[in-house]
């Protein structure tokens, strides 16, 4: 009997010893570490104009990660695709500079097992596991070989600010490929995650062009949110990544005529934001395009709606004010109001306010003339690293 009740004793010992590891989260986990937004292909005419159309060639996508670490996956999408979109070989490198990968850093990358593999319309595919170690703020370069048969781009980010390459047959592991066409958008490609501590995370921006770095010096990573990742990965102990949402044009509360503006943010606030790996931080900034066209309450709509959305997951949401734009009296009038609404209701989990930093004080209509591109829409290098340093980094805490 003592045996017995022994062997009870050690049995509930280990069953519970196995349920309470069952339990307990892992120690590591994915987190997003770049990705962007796409939208649908406009023309073929317009594609092939692009360089954007693809047969047997090698398509050497560049992007510049937030947080670093030694093993990464990448997901490809073909969301907007009308039939499987076939990848024949796909790899990933540290990027040297240009189109050059650094020595010895080439990694095949599958996909459940497969080299190969087509992804079926309006889907998503996850990558295997890949061992690279990666610094932070690093450049990869991911290299997608697209088989005979000419295809167009059906699924991309116009607007990459970054330029990428284009090269004939499948050079997927090629040391250099400088001597390519070159591209500025990223089709196929919408995000890269890093296998980081369970305390890592993510924020994500959710903009339209201002977000997208529209009007900032390409290939520099100068856009606003590429200025707040840098401070973030300054500051000791940060754990978190920064991925950019922004699409050029983009409106909160409805689709725009030019299908490259993509999916109001309502719609797409589940896949370019809530399906993101790792996501903590919801950073909203957007509503500038809706001014011509959409009644101030009617925007407040929208982004209560979106600020509700987060909170039911979990989240917390970061709003910015509207900065100064070209437009009529109402339309000035509907931005004020939702100014005033964002500055003095406090919706958000914390807000910045934009248009204070950028709006000249003595016109608030208007640009600092030290800040604008040209157009009083889109701020230049100095506009986007005044937003980016304008950003209280205890709001991620």
């Amino acid at each position: 009997m003592p045996i017995s009740r022994n062997w009870r004793f050690y049995s509930i010992t280990l069953l519970t010893l196995a349920a309470l590891a069952k339990d307990k989260p892992a120690a590591n986990h994915w987190v997003a570490t770049w990705g962007t937004s796409p939208s649908a292909a406009s023309s073929d005419a317009d594609m092939r104009r692009r360089k954007l159309e693809f047969d047997n060639q090698t398509v050497r996508l560049i992007t510049h990660i937030s947080l670093g670490g030694d093993q990464f996956r990448i997901r490809l999408a073909n969301y907007y695709g009308t039939k499987p979109l076939a990848i024949g070989e796909v790899h990933l490198a540290l990027r040297a500079g240009g189109a050059a990968i650094q020595p010895g850093s080439d990694r095949p990358v599958t996909f459940s097992g497969r080299k190969e593999i087509a992804i079926p319309p309006g889907a998503l595919v996850l990558s295997d596991p890949v061992n690279l170690k990666a610094a932070p703020a690093s450049d990869l370069a991911v290299s997608l070989f697209m088989p005979p048969g000419a295809v167009i781009a059906a699924t991309l980010h116009y607007s990459a600010q970054q330029t990428s390459y284009v090269a004939p047959g499948n050079i997927c592991g090629a040391p250099d490929i400088s001597d390519a066409a070159t591209i500025t958008s990223w089709p196929y490609l919408v995000g890269v995650d890093v296998m980081a501590p369970r305390k890592s995370g993510t924020i994500v921006t959710l903009g339209d062009s201002i977000t997208d770095g529209s009007r900032s010096t390409s290939n520099q990573n100068r856009r606003w949110p590429d200025i707040l990742s840098a401070r973030l990965l300054a500051k000791k102990g940060n754990k978190l990544a920064v991925v950019n949402a922004g699409i050029g044009g983009n409106r909160i509360m409805s689709d725009p005529a030019n299908i490259a503006y993509g999916p109001n943010a309502l719609a797409r606030f589940e896949r370019d934001v809530l399906s993101t790996p790792g996501l903590e931080y919801v950073f909203l900034f957007e509503g500038v395009n809706d001014i011509a066209s959409t009644p101030a309450e009617d925007i407040i709509f929208g982004m209560r709606q979106l600020i509700e959305r987060a909170h039911a997951h979990g989240l917390k949401i970061i709003g910015a004010t509207i900065m100064p734009l070209r437009t009529s009296p109402q339309g000035l009038a509907k931005r004020e109001t939702v100014n005033q609404w964002i500055r003095t209701s406090k919706p958000f989990d914390g807000f910045v306010d934009f248009d204070k930093v950028i709006s000249d004080p003595a016109q608030p209509a208007l640009f600092q003339k030290l800040y604008d591109s040209g157009d009083n829409l889109h701020p230049n290098d100095a506009g986007h690293k005044a937003m980016g340093e304008a950003v209280d980094l205890d709001l991620f805490k």
